[in-house]
């Protein structure tokens, strides 16, 4: 999947610009537009944040098609573990789990 591609679909269905979704999410303009200028993808935090802005969960950007992603319930445990997290605790744990 090409997140910036999801990112420009999810702004157009809303009529949101780059600034809009800079503020919508709490990040700075420069980052939004250097995800699509420079084509750099989006960090897992900068992903939340999109996500948290448009009002939707990681599993549903990255679901395909119309459907909503089904989740098993060890998945969402998990979410609901992982999101009061601190943002360096999401860190430590995601580099744990590539040492797995």
């Amino acid at each position: 999947m090409d997140a910036q591609k999801r990112i420009k679909k999810l702004m157009e269905e809303r009529g949101w610009t780059d600034y809009r979704l800079a503020k919508e999410a709490n990040l700075s303009h420069s980052t939004v537009t250097n995800m699509f200028n420079r084509n750099n993808a989006p960090t897992l935090p900068t992903l939340e944040a999109v996500c948290r802005a448009f009002g939707i969960t990681l599993a549903q950007f990255f679901a395909e098609g119309d459907e909503p992603s089904q989740l098993t319930e060890e998945q969402r445990i998990l979410f609901s573990r992982w999101s009061p997290l601190t943002g360096e605790q999401k860190r430590l744990l995601l580099d744990l789990m590539k040492t797995m």
